[in-house]
């Protein structure tokens, strides 16, 4: 019986248990995670969107998960029972400087094979009337769910087949031997044939711990949102982003209806002063030292630093933030918005100061670590999760 550790209770890790033991029936199947709770990190603290795959390189590890993992995780959540709609999105130029980055998304979603359209203001408007654009992109397929549910539903899953989800236990060491690999945690040692790292924000560590030397270091950004006020979500029927700035992965603040009914307005993307540093007031000197310490970190702000302070300055700033959502909707105001907590967004960044786009999984002998997986890991994870199964040897 071929036994497997799971390194990460989030949805990657998850799903990847969870197509373990549905194809290879029989193993021994355990996810460890130091949390009391799945998807407590990354995936708890997402907008809840089902993206559609514009955005990503053709035939990139992204686009070609992304338009499965759309498909497959709307496919599971109508199995399952858990909300799920299909919305649509506008991305939306409000200058004609733009127009000609959305004409590249456009192609781009096409050569994806996604059923997308260019909409004049007026065609615009008869999706979202408070809208304010010179032409917008329609993307049909995009979709919200509440990726916390997923977690939940995968997590019995994983029970019913005879695996095991082990919370609040925290990996300390990881050592190889003649037959597996031995993953020591706080709450005991856990034999494995094969080791998968799923560990998200703490992914390069666990790496090391398990002897590689990761091509590149995870840096935390800090994404905030705010939220509209209840008597004002009917400026919005679903989702409004801007155009995209091509040297970034991050998609711009944008406006996001939640499958609750709420809308959220964000994220804007600063550092991080914690791996999971949810707020400028929560500091680890341990992983503030990381940071600076890294090369990386400082051959990217040297390229970006005006990018950089301006997305700092929103975050101190409502008004300024309000501003970033009135160029997508004018009648957005500052008194329109209230708070509504961050998320922290694993981001890998080379030693040349490159932010690593595409999901990034590492192989070593009886080791997968998967080194990457920022959005859209969450829409795509039940089809990284066959990606990972795919490349471990059948025979553990």
């Amino acid at each position: 019986m071929a036994r497997y550790v799971v390194v990460g209770g989030g949805i990657v890790g998850l799903a990847t248990a969870w197509r373990l033991l549905i194809d290879r029936p029989g193993s021994d199947v355990t996810v460890v995670e130091k949390e009391e709770r799945v998807g407590a990190h990354q995936t708890g603290h997402n907008s809840g969107v089902i993206h559609a795959g514009v955005y990503y390189k053709p035939g990139s590890l992204k686009a070609r998960l992304c338009a499965a993992g759309s498909a497959s995780m709307v496919e599971f959540c109508r199995e399952h029972g858990i909300p799920v709609d299909i919305c649509g999105k506008l991305i939306v130029a409000t200058s004609g400087e733009e127009l000609g980055r959305l004409g590249a998304l456009h192609e781009r979603a096409l050569a994806n094979g996604l059923p997308v359209s260019l909409l004049e203001p007026e065609e615009a408007a008869e999706y979202e009337p408070h809208v304010e654009c010179v032409r917008a992109l329609r993307v049909a397929s995009t979709g919200i769910t509440d990726f916390g549910r997923v977690c939940e539903v995968l997590a019995e899953l994983i029970g019913e087949l005879g695996g095991h989800v082990r919370l609040g236990t925290k990996v300390v060491s990881v050592s190889t031997t003649v037959g597996g690999v031995v993953v020591g945690t706080d709450r005991g040692e856990f034999a494995a044939d094969v080791l998968v790292n799923c560990a998200g924000l703490h992914s390069d560590r666990v790496a090391k711990l398990a002897g590689l030397r990761p091509p590149a270091r995870i840096v935390p950004f800090r994404g905030e949102y705010y939220e509209l006020r209840e008597d004002r979500r009917d400026l919005v029927r679903g989702l409004i982003y801007p155009v995209p700035d091509p040297q970034f992965p991050f998609l711009g603040v944008h406006l996001t209806k939640m499958i609750d009914g709420s809308v959220h307005a964000g994220p804007n993307a600063v550092l991080a002063l914690a791996r999971e540093g949810y707020s400028w007031g929560r500091i680890r000197p341990v992983d503030v030292a990381s940071a600076a310490g890294y090369g990386g970190l400082w051959r990217l702000a040297r390229k970006h630093w005006r990018y950089g302070a301006g997305e700092v300055r929103r975050s101190l700033s409502k008004r300024l933030f309000a501003a970033s959502l009135a160029r997508l909707v004018p009648e957005v105001g500052a008194e329109d918005i209230v708070r509504a907590g961050a998320g922290v967004r694993a981001q890998a960044i080379s030693p040349d100061g490159t932010l690593v786009d595409d999901f990034l999984i590492v192989e070593a002998e009886r080791q997968v670590h998967v080194l990457n997986a920022p959005s859209p890991a969450a829409t795509s994870s039940l089809e990284i999760a066959r990606e990972i199964v795919a490349r471990i040897p059948a025979a553990g």
